[in-house]
């Protein structure tokens, strides 16, 4: 993915209707080519006019906030937080065959949570839990410890020197298109579309960073 300004909006890695009948491919089209594509276009426009933010990666930008300008750190939040938050999202999904996590992240998702069932249950409270826009994700320190957070809007763990594994969307423009209102079923189809091989994937590079 393209990491640095000026930033682009890559193709998903499926197609739009791959996640189907969980995850509908019309919400996909919107969420992909029109949300996620204002996210870039309003951050590439903020950081036009600001030649050596430029030379920062993604993750540079939101780990520096209190670095920024103090008339752009709230813009930089909001709108690299969107490109972050949505890139990852998109990616830690599939539709496959497993439905469980695989190797170490399984591993200590047991160790944990003391079963995925029990991890599921408190993954899917948390995004409940969530008032208005924002999103529940599965983090891990540098020493691989698991926990499970919320953030509101587009903040992002990094700022908590955590590094996500798991995120679910729960902005409404997420599923109100197939869910309406419920937020409840569309996280039960979300666990369905959860790319577990990238997840311990990811795990497994989070830990000693």
């Amino acid at each position: 993915m393209n990491e640095h300004y000026k930033f682009v909006n890559d193709p998903l890695p499926y197609a739009y209707n791959a996640l189907e009948p969980y995850i509908d491919e019309k919400t996909m089209r919107l969420h992909h080519d029109k949300h996620l594509q204002t996210y870039i276009d309003n951050l590439n426009n903020i950081l036009k006019d600001y030649p050596d933010l430029q030379k920062l990666s993604l993750e540079q930008l939101l780990v520096n906030i209190d670095r920024l300008p103090a008339a752009i750190q709230v813009p930089v939040q909001n709108n690299a937080g969107g490109v972050f938050n949505h890139r990852f999202y998109f990616f830690n999904m599939i539709n496959t065959n497993i439905k469980q996590p695989v190797g170490l992240l399984a591993v200590n998702i047991k160790r944990t949570f003391g079963s995925y069932e029990e991890f599921q249950g408190r993954l899917t409270a948390a995004a409940l839990s969530v008032f208005g826009s924002g999103y529940a994700w599965l983090v891990t320190d540098r020493n691989g410890i698991l926990k499970i957070i919320t953030t509101p809007n587009q903040n992002t763990p990094l700022a908590q020197n955590l590094w996500p594994v798991l995120i679910v969307d729960v902005w409404e423009h997420a599923y109100y298109l197939k869910h309406f209102n419920v937020r409840a079923d569309y996280i039960k189809n979300w666990f369905q579309v959860i790319n577990w091989n990238w997840a311990n994937n990811n795990y497994i590079s989070c830990i000693g960073r």
